[in-house]
């Protein structure tokens, strides 16, 4: 990518905040896609659904954003950024409170999925503008700060939702997300300079990267590490009232638990990535990951166990997805355009195959076993992290 005129660096005040005001536009982004995971009980009481039903608007949501992701990023990639940023970001503000006055399940639907076109743009083109506003050796820990909003969306967002939704309505909920989505767009059009532009992206570079063996093994692991953790992410408000018997406010507690641990694993990741590197980085959260899905699995129906293997779980997720988007942009800068929003798509095309198998299941009622197949998915994932494990320069040579 590049930056046209290098403008940004002479911003001051306002390059020095922009990441900050890039970070909560993930924070809207991420409560957009994630809020019906903390609402499922209240959204299928409220519009005469099942739980199921309700779950799969997670699931039709990742199957827009993941054929958006890319799709937007080839159409808009000539835009100057904040224009299209704040205009992606007032998209999600009106779409969440139209969402908050939908009649029925079939308009609650559709304006979630005209919403999510929109919005499939911000994360990938805020990651690609970081490495426009920053100098290259602060890329990886700027991308991975950036990524702290959807940390913030777990942390914060989805414990406030539950409790919202379970004393208020989901509608309120709703409400509550668009206000967020109106005071993002506002802080962003402030901070963001102006004049920003990365290098189009056109078929030719879609061709480079099908040809390349290790950007297809990291879209691999994205997709892995994503269906595993939606596999039973999706439904773990329902799983743990079921399996447990937990309430509205264990359940706000043990999402809030999830996020606040994921806080800190992408801090902590964002803090080592630049000295120990985004491979070994990787490997150390997607054990993480792997540590808490089996912690999930074997402790299914105590709740203490299963909290605390969310706290496990909680510390690799965000931080796996973040040193993704790291390596990916290591592997080939002057793709990252493409990879970047690449990898959103594969993200979401977990969400989509890990909500749809963790819904059949639980319809089912098999639900001890969601969490032994969230397992197999993250085995793979690490599985594939060590075969991309970057060869000595020694090697290289031979």
């Amino acid at each position: 990518m590049q930056l046209h005129g290098n403008s940004c660096y002479g911003c001051g005040v306002t390059r020095r905040f922009a990441p900050t005001a890039l970070m909560l536009g993930n924070l809207v982004t991420g409560c957009s896609v994630l809020a019906p995971a903390g609402m499922l009980p209240e959204l299928a009481s409220g519009l005469d659904v099942s739980i199921h039903a309700a779950g799969l608007l997670i699931t039709f949501g990742a199957i827009v954003l993941c054929i958006g992701s890319p799709l937007t990023a080839w159409l808009t990639s000539r835009v100057e950024r904040r224009i299209l940023l704040t205009t992606t970001l007032a998209a999600l503000a009106l779409g969440n409170l139209a969402s908050a006055f939908a009649p029925d399940y079939t308009t609650l639907l559709g304006i979630r999925l005209a919403m999510l076109a929109v919005g499939a743009l911000y994360t990938p083109q805020a990651a690609g503008t970081a490495a426009l506003i920053v100098p290259a050796e602060r890329r990886g820990s700027t991308i991975a700060y950036i990524f702290l909003g959807w940390s913030l969306a777990a942390a914060a967002g989805l414990p406030l939702i539950t409790l919202i939704a379970s004393h208020y309505g989901w509608r309120a909920a709703y409400g509550e997300i668009g206000a967020l989505g109106c005071i993002s767009c506002l802080f962003l059009l402030m901070r963001l300079p102006g004049g920003l532009k990365g290098a189009p992206v056109d078929l030719k570079t879609w061709a480079e990267v099908g040809r390349s063996r290790i950007i297809l093994l990291l879209l691999a692991i994205t997709m892995l590490q994503m269906s595993g953790q939606f596999v039973v992410f999706t439904y773990m408000g329902p799983l743990l009232n079921k399996l447990t018997g937990a309430g509205p406010n264990a359940i706000g507690l043990v999402f809030a638990l999830y996020g606040v641990c994921g806080f800190l694993g992408l801090v902590i990741a964002t803090r080592i990535v630049d000295t120990a590197g985004p491979y070994r980085t990787s490997v150390l959260f997607t054990c993480l990951l792997l540590a808490g899905m089996t912690g999930w699995a074997l402790g299914a129906g105590t709740l203490v166990l299963m909290a605390g293997a969310v706290a496990i779980w909680g510390l690799g997720f965000a931080s796996t997805n973040s040193m993704q988007q790291v390596r990916l942009v290591a592997a080939a800068p002057p793709l990252a355009s493409a990879t970047v929003a690449l990898n959103t798509s594969v993200l979401y095309i977990g969400q989509a195959v890990g909500s749809a198998v963790g819904g059949m299941l639980f319809a089912r009622e098999q639900l001890h076993m969601l969490g032994f197949v969230a397992v197999g998915f993250v085995v793979l994932a690490v599985i594939l992290v060590i075969v991309t494990q970057p060869r000595p320069p020694a090697a290289a040579k031979a």
